[in-house]
């Protein structure tokens, strides 16, 4: 008797510690400022530290992570709802072993086109939700509706800008939609390819803005360099942290990773709502 309700006692723990994957939601203004290389890496990053993540692209018919990583997937996001695929089915394998989902190409507004694809995706996520740490979704540039409810239900957003004046105006548009709708979500700014005083003095003036007029204020959590041995690991078609983890590039974004994991753990107690059960209730919004 004493056996078994130690095996319950250790099992009812085990149910407790159970959590469902912190979302976050990663995307910018515009392209071209590195949004999914840094999704990618910031991923492999994470799992570096034995964290369990999975990432998500969702950028349909322009999904470039499988390219960035050099493979070729079997099954897409696409393919789940054509074929009545499992997301189990579809879930590959990249470079560290890194857990990932491909979008595929084809329909660009594809949860528009066909709402009961919706409530069969989010019935698939619902089913790996505590499988893992952190989903991670790669969302498309700009401000798609179905990309930002995604990222109006994630637990957190990451928006990424570089220091040219259009990209800056793009991603204080986004900042602008995201606190419209979600005021309390924790929003991350991350500065791409500046160089250290260029990228400071972006989130200085950034900061200072989305106080005075969104009466909000984000987290910055860094800066990363436009470094060389980041064109050569896209040429090589490797993670660039994978490729040369001395570069200046992979040595921030490894202090940056560090930087995020810090502010996780202040924040550790604090109760998650479900992001499928957010994003459910809005795209039903738009429905109704």
């Amino acid at each position: 008797m004493t056996d078994q309700a130690q095996k319950l006692r250790e099992l009812l723990k085990k149910k407790k510690d159970i959590r469902e994957a912190k979302t976050i939601a990663i995307l910018s203004g515009k392209g071209g400022v590195g949004k999914s290389n840094f999704a990618l890496n910031f991923a492999i990053g994470l799992q570096q530290k034995g964290k369990r993540v999975l990432l998500f692209d969702l950028d349909f018919g322009m999904g470039n992570i499988d390219v960035l990583m050099g493979v070729t997937p079997k099954k897409t996001i696409i393919q789940m709802f054509q074929e009545s695929l499992e997301i189990a089915d579809i879930i590959e394998k990249g470079p560290n072993s890194l857990s990932y989902v491909a979008a595929g190409s084809g329909l660009t507004n594809i949860f528009h086109f066909n709402p009961h694809y919706f409530d069969y995706f989010a019935e698939q996520l619902q089913s790996i939700s505590m499988q893992y740490d952190y989903i991670l979704f790669d969302l498309g540039a700009g401000m798609q509706d179905q990309h930002l409810k995604f990222a109006f239900a994630a637990n957190e957003c990451f928006v990424l800008t570089n220091t040219e004046p259009t990209s800056i105006t793009d991603a204080y548009a986004v900042m602008k939609h995201l606190y419209y709708e979600q005021s309390s979500i924790p929003v991350y700014l991350i500065v791409n390819r500046a160089e250290p005083e260029d990228g400071e003095l972006t989130i200085k003036k950034f900061k200072a803005v989305v106080e005075q007029y969104l009466k909000q204020s984000f987290i910055p959590l860094g800066v990363l360099p436009d470094d060389h041995a980041l064109v050569k690991a896209v040429k090589d078609q490797i993670p660039f942290l994978l490729h040369n983890k001395r570069s200046a590039i992979s040595l921030q974004l490894a202090q940056l990773i560090d930087n995020y994991l810090g502010e996780q753990s202040k924040e550790r107690m604090a109760i998650r709502h479900s992001f499928v059960t957010k994003l459910k209730m809005l795209f039903k919004r738009k429905v109704d």
